[in-house]
């Protein structure tokens, strides 16, 4: 009996990823209105009784799939820290690690830009604005280190740089999704961010 339980453990939070994974899938197929437990049942192929075992709210799905932005986009910007050491290299890599992965995760740009947290849980909402916020404070805190580090410094106050470096991600993200997902956020970003980059520090 012992021997069953991690397969049990493994096959719960196999179904878990499954039922994340057709919510993902959702969001990006269904742009207009909100998802449905039922609708959702359906999709994954088993009973609303069924995803109630698994996540005991339609909220916690979607902190499920926040969750995995979360540790996607940090543990990555973690590393970037740790193998890059100039400004502008830890920018732009860091800037277009975003871009990308809401480049290959559509569905999911739906909950970055809140659209799909509409009529939701406030709390998932005022997550994804603290999720901006720490990656806000995290191209902060690289600007501020660019006169320790280099001797150089940034031509706007940091405050003021790193909210319009923010600003221009989350702008291409919005757009991605208003336009059903046809504008890329990645098209043209390595022309702008060589242009940004040559007002950005002196």
């Amino acid at each position: 009996m012992q021997k069953q339980q991690p397969v049990k453990r493994k096959r719960k939070a196999q179904r878990k990823d499954e039922i994340l994974q057709a919510l993902a899938h959702m969001l990006e197929n269904q742009q207009q209105g909100r998802i449905t437990t039922a609708t959702l049942a359906r999709e994954v192929g088993v009973s609303e009784a069924a995803l109630y075992r698994h996540f005991p709210s339609k909220a916690s799905m979607y902190e499920g799939l926040i969750e995995f932005i979360e540790e996607s986009l940090f543990t990555r910007i973690n590393l970037i820290l740790k193998e890059q050491t100039g400004t502008l290299l830890r920018c732009e890599h860091l800037l277009t690690l975003i871009l990308a992965f809401a480049e290959q995760n559509p569905g999911l740009c739906r909950i970055l830009t809140g659209d799909a947290l509409v009529g939701e849980d406030e709390d998932l909402r005022n997550r994804i604005t603290r999720l901006f916020d720490r990656i806000e404070t995290q191209v902060r805190q690289v600007l501020r280190e660019t006169e320790i580090r280099e001797g150089r410094k940034v031509a706007l106050p940091t405050t003021a740089a790193a909210s319009m470096l923010l600003a221009i991600v989350e702008g291409r993200i919005v757009q991605f999704v208003r336009s059903g997902f046809k504008r890329t956020p990645t098209h043209e970003w390595p022309i702008q961010w060589t242009h940004l980059a040559e007002g950005l520090v002196v």
